[in-house]
């Protein structure tokens, strides 16, 4: 039961400890206004590339305006 225990709040605080924020997979209406944001903080516009698919985040760019 201990041993369970310690694996439990392992992993649970693996969890936690994951890195935030968009880098890969699906766009979501909020990761895409989070990007938005983002890029119009450095100066730029997000804009679709020409050969991806929008509906995935590698998709997008940030371009200077």
């Amino acid at each position: 039961m201990r041993r369970a225990l310690i694996v439990l709040l392992a992993l649970s605080a693996a969890a936690c400890g994951t890195v935030g924020g968009p880098t890969g997979g699906y766009v979501t209406y909020d990761v895409l206004a989070q990007l938005q944001r983002e890029c119009a903080a450095k100066g730029g516009t997000l804009k679709q590339k020409t050969d991806g698919d929008p509906r995935w985040i590698d998709a997008w760019a940030c371009e200077r305006k």
